[in-house]
């Protein structure tokens, strides 16, 4: 285990982009390089050392996973009058059991989460979906509102690895200047599946009615676990190197190709630390040991990848596990970057259920009187303003932050992905506003369609966004702080969930949606905020940060 640290490095500070060649030798060419953050082991079973492919496998089933919880989870949002009509459950007490299922989504995190960063990634993503199954199928005989609370309470305990491990698989595959790209196809695919359910059920329902849109869930969740069974690859590995405290030599970008191939990587063992924005020596120890005399097992037989757990030399002891099944209740107050992702990303979800929870309310009621298909059918938007929000929020976030990069001698602040929020923070309140405003107003259905893109185009970008810059300030903690944003995201789309029907209903929609979208205008802003004071955040974060890494399950031997 490494000794605790004391040192000014303040993270998510990284050198990413070599002007002058002065932190790496070995370019390909004399163009600016970008360097791989954080630098990969000489272990070629190191899954940054990974192939492409078999990367974007390992990456694709943890999408996949996503996938099939994320349908699972929504199909019922079109057709909740239908549930309503034939069960007697009210649709506020609908709407309540969703916003359980999401609160326990979050705090199951705190149980689930610890578990996949000590033993394994695979195991967890496999057992989630089969797990999943249960209340899938218990949802399709529900008669009461009891009925209805529970199996979404146990949905939300069993398939809660979907809210916060694909935000630990993606750091674990890929390097800085790649993980807005991937964490961009991980929102959409979280959001999109959610969107695309409702357009499948909408037909199923019509054909042969609600409890086989549920059992259409149950059957998604078992083929997921199935594929993931069979083909899914665990990517845990416990780095002997800190992001920001890589010691030289770095490798360029132009290097990346040949991973998975021939790269060689020197690694050494030092008592000193360098800043990488002033390169002056700092105070610290890392107990690391020289990589020139480690030795590396063989690769694994595929029977022998099949295991649902792994163990590694360097895990963390029991004791340090149940530590990081209550240390994220803590993050809330030492890591306060943190606490305002998860604040940015519960105000967007929130305005996600509120979406959900007016929908079939809007579009089945007068004027509009849509068919649950019909009502299934105005999910596409959303799923487009998805993939769209998808691009802009990842590749062209990334792109951004590189070209500031430069601007800033190489340098990488976190704080440059939020540049990327200034356009998402305008069109997400303009797309509330315009579906509940213009549907209190009767207007035409195609303008509510075209709220729904723009409302859903703003909150994911907010909420990858969001996530990505978290992950850029605390990468080596990234595990447990994603457990703290979650949890917060999720009580926040709770209470916006058991609140949202009775507010409509006292206020009416155009006062509602008014008050929501300008709220959403607020919350959203506060990324200027952040671009001022969140290097002054991250600093006052540091020796904690430094002390929590030394005993994580991420770089924590």
């Amino acid at each position: 285990m490494a000794t605790p640290l004391t040192t000014v490095v303040v993270p998510g500070t990284v050198h990413l982009v070599d002007l002058n060649e002065e932190l790496h030798t070995g370019h390909l060419s004399s163009n600016k390089e970008i360097v791989l953050i954080p630098r990969p082991s000489s272990d070629p079973e190191d899954p940054l050392n990974w192939s492409q492919r078999r990367k974007h496998i390992a990456v694709g089933c943890a999408y996949l996973h996503i996938f099939g919880i994320g349908i699972a989870s929504a199909v019922q949002y079109s057709i909740l009058d239908n549930i309503s009509a034939d069960t007697g459950i009210t649709l506020a007490e609908l709407n309540t059991g969703t916003g359980l299922m999401f609160l326990f989504l979050g705090w199951s995190c705190l149980f689930w989460q610890p578990i996949a960063l000590v033993y394994g990634r695979r195991g967890v993503y496999v057992l989630s979906c089969f797990l999943c199954i249960i209340p899938m199928v218990w949802s399709a005989y529900s008669k009461t509102k009891a009925e209805w609370y529970a199996h979404r309470i146990l949905f939300g305990l069993f398939g809660s690895s979907v809210e916060s491990l694909p935000e630990v698989t993606v750091p674990d595959l890929f390097f800085a200047h790649e993980r807005g790209t991937y964490m961009g196809i991980y929102a959409f695919l979280l959001f999109g599946s959610n969107f695309l359910a409702p357009f499948f059920a909408g037909f199923i329902n019509d054909g042969v009615g609600w409890r086989w849109v549920m059992h259409f869930g149950s059957i998604t969740l078992a083929v997921t676990g199935i594929l993931l069974f069979f083909f899914m690859e665990d990517t845990i590995y416990f780095r002997p190197t800190l992001e920001g405290l890589d010691d030289d030599p770095k490798i360029s970008v132009t290097q990346c190709a040949t991973v998975g191939h021939d790269i060689e990587v020197m690694e050494k063992t030092t008592s000193k630390l360098q800043d990488p924005v002033s390169g002056k020596n700092v105070s610290g120890v890392v107990n690391y040991s020289p990589v020139s005399e480690r030795t590396f097992p063989p690769p694994k037989t595929y029977i022998q990848k099949l295991s649902l757990f792994v163990k590694l030399d360097g895990r963390p002891t029991k004791k340090q596990l149940f530590t990081m099944m209550y240390r994220p209740l803590l993050i809330f107050y030492h890591f306060p970057i943190t606490t305002w992702c998860g604040f940015l990303y519960g105000t967007n979800l929130s305005w996600y259920n509120v979406m959900n929870g007016t929908t079939s309310l809007i579009l089945g009621g007068a004027p509009y009187n849509f068919q649950a298909k019909y009502v299934g059918c105005a999910y596409l938007s959303p799923f487009i303003g998805a993939a769209v929000a998808s691009v802009w929020s990842g590749q062209i976030a990334d792109k951004l932050t590189l070209r500031l990069a430069r601007k800033n001698g190489g340098v990488r602040e976190p704080e440059q992905r939020l540049w990327s929020m200034l356009l998402p923070a305008i069109i997400g309140p303009a797309g509330l506003i315009l579906w509940g405003v213009g549907a209190d107003h009767g207007i035409h259905f195609m303008g509510l369609i075209i709220g729904l893109g723009m409302l859903v185009f703003g909150l994911i970008c907010a909420s990858s966004i969001s996530l990505s810059y978290d992950v850029d300030c605390f990468k080596d903690l990234a595990g447990e702080t994603m457990i703290a944003v979650i949890i917060f995201r999720n009580t926040l789309g709770f209470g916006f969930s058991y609140a949202i029907t009775p507010w409509i209903n006292a206020q009416g929609l155009t006062k509602t949606f008014v008050a929501v979208g300008m709220i959403s205008l607020v919350c959203t802003s506060s990324f200027l905020a952040m671009i001022k004071f969140g290097k002054a955040l991250r600093r006052f974060s540091t020796t904690k940060y430094w002390e929590y890494v030394a005993t994580s399950a991420v770089a924590g031997h």
